[in-house]
């Protein structure tokens, strides 16, 4: 009797557990998917700046020396958990930017000199993870065209240190020159490079020379399948609007922009829409079935027979 009292109220949690389950829209992880790990201030990164970091890279070999660009893009971590994956595969960082016309480099080959920076989480200064350029919609060989004759790119570090472990992307965007002009960078090409980017998510042309902090614009990319909904925010105060000591300040400011506008683009990303087959989203979003509680129903009954 003891066994067929277990078996009974085991077998009453078991559609309580089944029910349970919240059946969201298909827009990648909740919350709870997250590592316990990470802080996330609301803002969605934490400012590096307030543990001895710096929102500016470290360049070699700049003239004069010690020069710095601009990181002037943030992904926020309060994006889906599945975007911040830096993977093509489940709509991940890499299939986000394919949505965005950017890919990795040339046949896998990188050029250039790396560039650091400290995200204030512990690591020190790092070199980049990668750089991205921009494919001119071609996604398998448009970045080699790019490495050529010049366009848009940029540079990313994830911000993941002992410290601060907030999985935010932070990104160096710029716009360069042919490589026959030595990738120098085009006039106003800090600003443009990360208003570019912002423009291919909203399918307009952003107008850098009127930004202001908490300017903010939204909009859908796809690739592979899967859709973004990107909204973006300016920030001030991470950078100075200054030209001083930015690389390439002999062209790139114009006459009446500093090289740099101090302004940050914050983007916080959500997958809007998954492939039908794809099994993350099968796997966080079961579908209720109305006959799971008479088959569980039927099971209960079965057990009390074989006792």
């Amino acid at each position: 009797m003891l066994i067929h009292l277990n078996t009974f109220f085991l077998l009453l949690c078991l559609p309580s557990l089944t029910l349970s389950y919240d059946e969201r829209p298909r827009t990648g992880h909740s919350r709870f998917w997250r590592r316990a790990s990470q802080k996330v201030a609301a803002e969605g990164f934490a400012n590096p700046k307030e543990s001895g970091g710096s929102f500016l890279t470290q360049v070699e070999n700049t003239t004069p020396p010690g020069q710095s660009e601009p990181v002037n893009m943030i992904i926020s971590a309060n994006s889906d958990a599945d975007v911040l994956k830096d993977q093509e595969d489940g709509g991940g960082l890499r299939n986000y930017w394919l949505s965005l016309l950017f890919a990795g480099e040339c046949l896998g080959q990188h050029s250039g000199d790396s560039q650091k920076v400290d995200l204030g989480d512990g690591h020190g200064a790092l070199n980049e993870t990668a750089v991205i350029r921009y494919n001119y919609n071609d996604s398998q060989l448009g970045t080699c065209k790019e490495s050529i004759e010049g366009g848009n790119h940029f540079r990313y570090w994830v911000q993941n240190g002992p410290t601060m472990n907030t999985g935010a992307i932070f990104m160096a965007a710029s716009y360069e020159m042919p490589i026959s002009q030595q990738h120098g960078i085009v006039a106003n090409g800090y600003n443009l490079g990360r208003d570019y980017i912002v423009g291919n998510i909203t399918g307009s042309v952003i107008p850098t020379a009127n930004l202001t902090n908490q300017s903010s614009y939204s909009g859908e990319t796809s690739f592979g399948g899967f859709k973004y909904r990107t909204t973006v925010k300016y920030l001030s105060g991470l950078l100075q609007n200054t030209s001083i000591g930015i690389n390439h300040n002999d062209s790139v400011p114009t006459g009446d922009m500093n090289a740099i506008d101090g302004l940050v683009a914050l983007l916080e990303v959500k997958i809007s829409e998954r492939p039908k087959n794809d099994a993350t989203a099968l796997f966080l979003n079961p579908p209720r079935r109305a006959w799971q509680i008479p088959v569980l129903f039927v099971a209960f009954i079965i057990s009390l027979a074989c006792f």
